[in-house]
């Protein structure tokens, strides 16, 4: 039967992250692989959704989005774009004529609230007058949030002296 030379390990990782998992199998003759999602075949959990599609119960995105977001190729599972439904005890099955071997990983996808504690603003930014300035907010957050600035009680608008870019810099 084949042997297993790369697991997957157990991972943490946020909403929005990539998860790539990578399982290789030394056997002969080579070994096909198959992913599982507590015990459900991965290309079954697509198929699941197709008739919930019929009947009305979800909506043709769903489908189509799992089908963006998970791709299986030669022992290799990549998730994009994770949620909370993500969440989940996994299995790769390396199998050829002589056998089949399994491994397991469990994904946890965390939540996470606002935390300016690892890129604090600075109290002061000094600028030369007329020139320009960069303030960056980069707050750890899972999923990404809505960043929005504000002078004293005033909120910040865009105009052609202030932009704000989708990363939370104001410049």
């Amino acid at each position: 039967p084949p042997q297993l030379t790369e697991k997957p390990q157990d991972v943490q990782k946020t909403i929005d992250d990539t998860l790539v998992w990578e399982c290789k199998a030394n056997a002969k003759p080579k070994p096909s692989y198959g992913w599982l999602k507590n015990g459900e075949p991965l290309d079954h959990m697509e198929a699941n959704l197709r008739p919930n599609l019929d009947r009305g119960g979800l909506s043709a995105t769903l489908a189509e989005r799992w089908q963006d977001r998970v791709q299986v190729n030669n022992g290799v599972l990549t998730i994009s774009n994770l949620n909370l439904a993500d969440i989940g005890m996994y299995q790769c099955v390396a199998e050829n004529k002589h056998g089949r071997i399994f491994t397991n990983a469990e994904l946890r996808v965390i939540a996470i609230a606002p935390d300016f504690s690892q890129n604090l603003l600075k109290a002061q930014t000094l600028a030369r007058q007329g020139g320009d300035i960069l303030i960056e907010c980069k707050p750890r957050m899972s999923p990404r949030g809505v960043i929005s600035w504000r002078k004293g009680k005033e909120a910040l608008r865009e105009s052609h002296r202030c932009q704000v870019t989708f990363c939370g810099a104001v410049g």
